[in-house]
């Protein structure tokens, strides 16, 4: 004999007359049938979009504290595109490290897109020329959020 019933969301169990929870009104389920819950790379790994898989890996991005590297591949991965980060000019750190300069890759089937993210809106490069745009204004934010 298959497992008690039980409510998908919830967890309450029921008995073989029941069809649907009475918390949730959800179709009850098997026990043996509750699909495990997903870790953080199974969930990020559902976000990327097939048509941003193929190719090298390419730089389209490079961030000095290991944090603001972080942000970045989070940004990337909502918008379904891959992402890896490796330590600038071959001096690797430790991940928990904060320091040192970390370039940010992306397969080459996601460089345009990836560019389109995160550069600079428009006109924002007659403002700042030294081209920082999106990464300054990254680590000033995360400077002000330290600060609080």
């Amino acid at each position: 004999m298959a497992g008690p019933l039980v409510c998908p969301d919830c967890g309450h169990r029921f008995g073989e007359e029941e069809r649907f929870c009475r918390y949730c009104d959800l179709p009850l389920v098997r026990a043996e049938q509750r699909e495990p819950a997903l870790d953080e790379l199974r969930e990020r790994a559902r976000k990327v979009k097939p048509q941003y898989t193929e190719g090298p890996l390419v730089r389209v991005a490079r961030a000095v504290p290991y944090p603001e590297a972080e942000l970045i591949q989070g940004m990337l991965i909502e918008e379904g595109i891959p992402s890896m980060t490796r330590a600038s000019m071959g001096f690797e750190l430790p991940h928990y490290f904060p320091g040192g300069a970390r370039d940010v890759l992306v397969p080459s089937s996601a460089v345009e897109a990836a560019r389109d993210l995160l550069a600079p809106p428009d006109g924002a490069r007659e403002q700042q020329p030294s081209g920082g745009g999106l990464l300054q204004r990254l680590r000033r934010a995360l400077v002000l959020y330290l600060r609080r």
